[in-house]
C-alpha cells in the first residue's frame, strides 16, 4: 500500500467520526428528573454515606470494581521510543479497547508528564482510589522495574506492567508445552536469550520459577553476553549475568535447547540453528521482523518448535492472551495485587488449554481441519472463545489460595457463565470471518469498481489479504480513482463493454444462450446482456474465471438479484433462494432470515429457509438455535401467518429432530431465556440461547434488521445469499465500505466451503 494512503487511513481511523477510540457510556437510566435526582443530587448522597461507613462499599455502588487505569509516561512506546505522554495516548486508548473487547473491562487511560520515578509513583498513588486495577504501559527500563515494585508494595489494588509480564506469561505457557513436546525437562534445558530489557528479564525470571536453572540461562544485550564483571549492567540484569566467556550469540547457541528472541530482526542465521541441540525450541519474538524468518527456520531444521510474535505464522506469542484475562480474574475477587502465583496460574491455564480439543469456531477461523496440540499448536489462538472462561478463574483461584483475594468466589459454574456472557458485545465474529478468509484468499469480482467506495472496499480486501479483487467497470475511471486513494496494488481491471472483451462477451453469451434457449432467450439478447456488468460478472463466476462475486452498491436489490437468479444455478436439492443477515448484537451474533428475497414464504419455504440458514450458521462455527418468530405463541392465534409457522416447525421436528428449532413464538420470549423457560418450559429452545430468527415474511425480517442497524448501530453482515450454487452476494443499495469488505469476506468463505464440498463429492465418487 502507498505509504501516504496508509498514513491517511490510520489518521482518519483515529480522528473520525469521533476523535479517539474509547468513550464513557452511562449504565443507568437518565430519562426523567427522577432518574437524574437519583444519579446526582440529592440521591447520590446515600451511596456516598454508605462508602464513608465502609470503604469497601465503593465496589458495591460505583464502577471501581471493573475499571482499570492504563498509565504511561510515554518513555518507551511500541517501536517509537520516548515520544512523550501526549503522543502515547493513542496507544493507551488502544490498550483500553483491547481490555474492553477481550474481557469487558472498562479503562481510563492516564498519561503522566514526568520521568521522575518518585513523582510518577506519587501521581499513580494519588489517583488509585478511582480504580480497581493499574496497568502500567510503555515505561522504559530500568525505571519501570522500580515503579512497578513500589506501586505493588504501596497500593492495595492489582498493579502490573504488561510490557514486562505479558510476553513472559504467554511465552512461558508456550515453553512448558514446547519442552514437553521436545521430550526435555525444564530443569535441564539450556536457554539463550537475545535481549536484556524488561520483557527479557521478566521472561527469564518466570522461566526460572517453572524449573529452568539460572545457571543454564545466557542473556545477551546489544554488546554481547551479560557478564558479572561488567559494571555497566543493571542490578536486574546482573542476576542473569555469567562468568563464562562467549565470543558471540552463535557461540552461545551451540548445543542450546532454547532460543528466546526479544531483540531485533534477522540476527539468527541457519548455521546458528544447525548448531542447536535436537528438537530446538526457538521463540523469535521481535516484531515485525523476527530474529529469523519463520519459513527459513522451519526449512533449516525439520525438528524445530518455533513461535513468533506474528499472526501469520503458527504459535503467535500475543500479549492479548494474557493481560485482559489476568486483570479480569484479579478484579473479580478484588485482589489486592497480581502476585507470582496468579501469573503462574495464568501460564498453566494457557498451557493446558492448548492441549484440549479446539472448538470448531477456532478451526474455521484459522482454516484448519482440526487444530491439535503439537509443534504448530503449543499456545491457544487469540480468537479462542474459551480463554475468557479458563484464564480468569485460574487467576482468581490463585489469588484466593495465596491470600490476596478480598471477595472470594464460591460458585465457579455461575462465574464461568457470567464470564461467557460478558463476551456477547464483542465483534469477534468479524475478526474470525476476516481471519478465515485470509487462510485461503479467492478471486472476488467487484462489479461496480468505478464507484469510489466500492474501490476502497476492494483495496482493503487486497491489502488485508482477504481476497484477490477483480475490478469491473470503466477502466479509465477506475485507474483515476486508484491513483486518488493510493491503491497501488496490481489487480485485474475489466470493462465488459470494450472491444478488448468482445471474445469473452461472445463466449459468455453463447454459454448463456445454450442454457436458456428453450426458455425464450435469443442469442442476440444474450449478446446484449453480456455488455451489462452484472450479467458478465455472473458468467465469469459460472465459467470458473473468478471464485466469487459481490455487487449491488449502486442499484436496487431486485434489479441486481434478477441476473443472478437467471444465470447462477441453485444448489442441488434447493428449490427456493433466500438470504440471511448476521447481526453483531450485544448478546452475540444473531442471524435473521429471510431479509431480502421472499415476500410471503409458505410453510414449506419457511422450513427450507430455516435449514439453509442453519447451514450458514454452522459455516461460522456456531450451532444453530432457531426461533421461528411470530406475533403469537404456540397456537395462541389461528391466523394464517402463525399457522404456516406451526406447520413449518412440525415438519422440521418430524424430519430433522436433531435441529434445535421451535415456534411459533414472539420475539421477546425467544430472546429472553428466563421468560421462555418460565412460560413455555416444554419448548425445544427453552434454556437455550437463541442465535437465529426466521421471520414469517419479508416485511418483518427486512424492517427488523434495518431498524437494529440504524437505531442500535449494530454491525450487519448481509444479506448473505442462501442456496446458490456459486458464491454470489449482493450488497444493499449504498452499503458502507465496511459492509462491503465484510460481504467480500463472506464471499471468500462461501467459495472456500463450496470448493471443499466439491472435493468431498469427488472423493466419494
Amino acid at each position: 500500500m502507498h505509504r501516504d494512503s496508509k498514513r491517511r487511513e490510520a489518521l482518519l481511523y483515529h480522528a473520525k467520526p469521533t476523535p479517539g477510540k474509547i468513550q464513557v457510556v452511562p449504565t443507568k437510566k437518565y430519562a426523567t428528573q427522577r432518574d437524574l435526582a437519583l444519579a446526582y443530587s440529592p440521591g447520590v448522597a446515600e451511596p456516598c454515606l454508605e462508602i464513608e461507613k465502609d470503604v469497601n462499599n465503593v465496589y458495591k455502588y460505583t464502577a471501581k470494581g471493573n475499571l482499570v487505569a492504563v498509565i504511561s509516561n510515554g518513555t518507551a512506546v511500541l517501536g517509537l521510543g520516548d515520544i512523550g505522554p501526549e503522543a502515547s495516548k493513542p496507544v493507551m486508548e488502544g490498550k483500553g479497547l483491547l481490555f474492553k473487547i477481550f474481557a469487558d473491562i472498562d479503562v481510563f487511560d492516564i498519561e503522566v508528564d514526568t520521568k521522575d520515578i518518585d513523582k510518577f509513583i506519587e501521581t499513580v498513588k494519588n489517583i488509585a482510589p478511582t480504580f480497581g486495577g493499574i496497568n502500567l504501559e510503555d515505561i522504559k527500563a530500568p525505571e519501570s522495574f522500580e515503579i512497578e515494585r513500589r506501586l505493588i508494595e504501596e497500593l492495595n489494588i492489582p498493579v502490573m506492567h504488561d510490557d514486562q509480564h505479558g510476553t513472559a506469561i504467554i511465552s512461558a505457557a508456550a515453553l512448558l508445552n514446547a519442552v514437553e513436546l521436545a521430550e526435555k525437562k525444564m530443569e535441564e534445558v539450556k536457554v539463550v536469550v537475545s535481549g536484556a530489557g524488561s520483557a527479557a528479564i521478566a521472561c527469564a525470571k518466570l522461566y526460572v520459577s517453572f524449573g529452568v536453572k539460572t545457571e543454564n540461562i545466557v542473556m545477551f544485550n546489544s554488546k554481547g553476553a551479560l557478564r558479572k564483571d561488567d559494571p555497566n549492567i543493571s542490578e536486574m540484569q546482573r542476576q542473569f549475568a555469567t562468568d563464562k566467556k562467549y565470543d558471540s550469540l552463535a557461540d552461545a547457541m551451540l548445543g542450546a535447547d532454547v532460543f528466546i528472541g526479544l531483540s531485533s530482526g534477522d540476527i539468527v542465521t541457519p548455521d546458528m540453528l544447525m548448531g542447536m541441540a535436537a528438537n530446538p525450541i526457538v521463540f523469535a519474538m521481535a516484531n515485525p521482523k523476527p530474529e529469523i524468518n519463520y519459513d527459513l527456520a522451519v526449512a533449516t531444521r525439520k525438528d524445530i518448535i518455533m513461535a513468533t510474535g506474528r499472526s501469520d505464522h503458527p504459535n503467535q506469542v500475543n500479549n492479548v492472551l494474557g493481560f485482559p484475562f489476568i486483570f479480569r480474574g484479579a478484579l473479580d475477587v478484588r485482589a489486592t495485587k497480581i502476585n507470582e502465583e496468579m501469573k503462574k496460574a495464568a501460564v498453566v491455564a494457557l498451557a493446558n488449554l492448548a492441549k484440549e480439543s479446539v472448538p470448531e469456531q477456532v478451526n474455521i477461523a484459522y482454516g484448519e481441519t482440526k487444530l491439535t496440540f503439537g509443534r504448530e499448536y503449543i499456545i491457544p489462538k487469540p480468537f479462542d472463545p474459551r480463554l475468557i472462561a479458563e484464564v480468569p478463574p485460574a487467576v482468581a483461584k490463585a489469588a484466593m489460595e495465596s491470600g490476596v483475594a478480598t471477595a472470594p468466589i464460591t460458585d465457579w459454574d455461575k462465574y464461568r457463565d457470567e464470564l461467557l456472557e460478558r463476551m456477547g458485545s464483542d465483534n469477534k465474529m468479524v475478526r474470525l470471518l476476516h481471519n478465515r478468509a485470509k487462510t485461503d484468499p479467492k478471486k472476488v469480482i467487484f462489479a461496480e469498481a468505478d464507484h469510489l467506495d466500492v474501490l476502497k472496499a476492494a483495496q482493503i480486501v487486497k491489502e488485508e489479504g482477504i481476497g484477490e479483487p477483480i475490478l469491473l467497470g470503466n477502466k479509465e475511471t477506475i485507474l483515476e480513482l486508484k491513483t486518488e486513494i493510493g491503491f497501488d496494488e496490481d489487480v485485474a481491471i475489466i470493462d465488459p463493454k470494450t472491444k478488448d472483451e468482445e471474445e469473452r462477451r461472445n463466449r459468455f453469451a453463447n454459454a448463456y444462450w445454450e442454457s436458456r434457449r428453450r426458455r425464450g432467450t435469443a442469442l442476440l439478447d444474450a449478446q446484449k446482456w453480456m455488455r451489462e456488468r452484472n450479467y458478465f460478472a455472473a458468467m465469469m463466476v459460472n465459467e470458473g474465471e473468478a471464485d466469487a462475486l459481490v455487487t449491488g452498491y449502486s442499484r436496487s436489490y431486485p434489479t441486481v438479484v434478477k441476473p443472478m437468479l437467471e444465470l447462477i444455478p441453485k444448489q442441488q436439492g434447493v428449490t427456493r433462494i433466500a438470504t440471511t443477515n448476521m447481526m453483531m448484537t450485544k448478546r452475540g451474533p444473531i442471524f435473521l432470515a429471510d431479509t431480502a428475497i421472499n415476500p410471503n414464504p409458505s410453510a414449506d419455504d419457511l422450513a427450507r429457509i430455516a435449514l439453509m440458514t442453519a447451514k450458514t450458521v454452522r459455516m461460522f462455527g456456531m450451532e444453530p438455535v432457531i426461533a421461528m418468530v411470530s406475533f403469537s405463541n404456540f397456537g395462541s392465534s389461528s391466523d394464517e401467518s402463525a399457522t404456516k409457522i406451526r406447520k413449518a416447525v412440525a415438519f422440521l421436528h418430524e424430519n430433522y429432530p436433531d435441529l434445535i428449532v421451535d415456534g411459533e413464538i414472539q420475539t421477546d420470549f425467544a430472546l429472553n431465556q428466563e421468560m421462555l423457560a418460565s412460560k413455555f418450559p416444554f419448548s425445544k429452545i427453552a434454556n437455550k440461547k437463541v442465535n437465529t430468527l426466521v421471520f414469517p415474511n419479508l416485511d418483518a425480517a427486512n424492517i427488523t434488521y434495518k431498524m437494529l442497524k440504524e437505531l442500535n448501530k449494530v454491525t450487519s453482515i448481509g444479506p448473505i445469499m442462501l442456496g446458490m450454487d456459486k458464491p454470489v452476494h449482493i450488497f444493499q443499495l449504498g452499503a458502507s465500505v465496511e459492509e462491503m469488505v465484510n460481504m467480500a469476506a463472506v464471499a471468500v468463505v462461501d467459495a472456500q466451503e463450496k470448493e471443499k464440498r466439491l472435493k468431498q463429492q469427488a472423493e466419494k465418487k
